[in-house]
């Protein structure tokens, strides 16, 4: 039975024309070199180096073995090299479950970074609902799903990173576009589309929640279309709709974003404990770094706020 410790010292040794030479390559003692290549050619039953003064030169057999050798052993150094790689997460392949848009937001932000430092990670995405994220999570099929709310999921870990505001889609000529800013009760009396796909079956139960919360229950239509598609029908006054912050970047002819006062969703990672993923381990600090910054600043952008506010409020002499 070849040991890959013996090949390795053979092929060494072949290459430097030197058990000596190759025992400081190798940074090992000579004669380790020497008691492994007569092990193996103990098991070959064959001489593969004539030893002389200067060193060691190959015998027939020898010059046979070597060209055998060499490629197997090239295999099994491009196997360690590569995972390895992946340890360090210079290659890998990502699974991620989303729940919001990548348009603008922490999400696009947190992917954007990950992609500048490690370029040779493929990240693939998955849309659908928190239920099916979560249950392809526990196969391993996912590696990680950022979905809203901070509902604690068996066999799971969950985090919360970032919050998102809410807002209203309405028709750009619509009434209430005239408002910077809307409540609940300016859309008790509207109708509401949202779409069949994720997150519309989300949306419906929150829009729900809240409007049942002024004792009104909306009338929701569910639209077959997809996202875009979606916000076309509101700009020809099919309806309205709502959405995280996140999807405002993207612009829709026809269409206007209202915020709504008071309403923040949450945003988490939820992913699988028995997950050893480096690739998505890196992914995950990464996540936790930016969302400490995130908050530190607007920490310090709150402060900022009330100190001024609190300044404004001294009489000058004071000042």
């Amino acid at each position: 039975m070849l040991e890959f410790r013996q090949i390795r010292y053979f092929l060494a040794a072949a290459e430097y024309g030197s058990f000596r030479k190759a025992a400081l390559a190798l940074g090992i003692q000579e004669s380790a070199i020497s008691r492994r290549v007569r092990d193996l050619e103990d098991e070959l039953g064959a001489s593969l180096f004539q030893r002389h003064n200067g060193g060691v030169c190959l015998t027939l057999a020898g010059q046979q073995f070597v060209r055998r050798a060499r490629k197997p052993l090239q295999q099994i150094d491009c196997g360690a090299k590569d995972v390895a790689a992946i340890g360090r997460s210079e290659r890998g392949h990502i699974k991620v479950g989303i729940f919001s848009s990548l348009a603008s937001g922490f999400l696009s932000d947190l992917l954007g970074a990950y992609g500048k430092e490690h370029a040779s990670v493929r990240v693939e995405f998955f849309d659908g609902d928190p239920a099916d994220h979560v249950a392809s999570i526990r196969r391993l099929q996912l590696d990680v799903a950022f979905i809203t709310g901070t509902t604690q999921w068996s066999d799971c870990e969950t985090e919360q990173l970032w919050s998102e505001r809410v807002f209203a889609v309405l028709p750009s000529d619509h009434p209430l576009s005239e408002k910077s800013e809307l409540g609940w009760r300016d859309l008790v009396d509207e109708r509401f589309i949202v779409s069949d796909g994720a997150p519309g079956s989300e949306i419906h139960d929150y829009l729900v929640q809240r409007l049942a919360d002024l004792g009104r229950h909306p009338e929701i239509d569910t639209q077959y279309v997809g996202r875009d598609n979606l916000l076309s029908l509101v700009a020809i006054g099919q309806g309205v709709t709502v959405m995280s912050e996140a999807g405002t970047a993207a612009q829709f002819p026809g269409t206007a974003y209202r915020q709504l006062a008071g309403e923040v969703l949450p945003f988490c990672a939820v992913w699988s404990p028995r997950n050893d993923n480096p690739a998505w381990r890196r992914l995950l600090s990464l996540a936790r770094s930016m969302s400490r910054s995130a908050a530190a600043t607007i920490i310090q952008t709150v402060s900022a706020v009330l100190l001024t506010s609190s300044l404004s409020q001294i009489p000058d002499p004071w000042l």
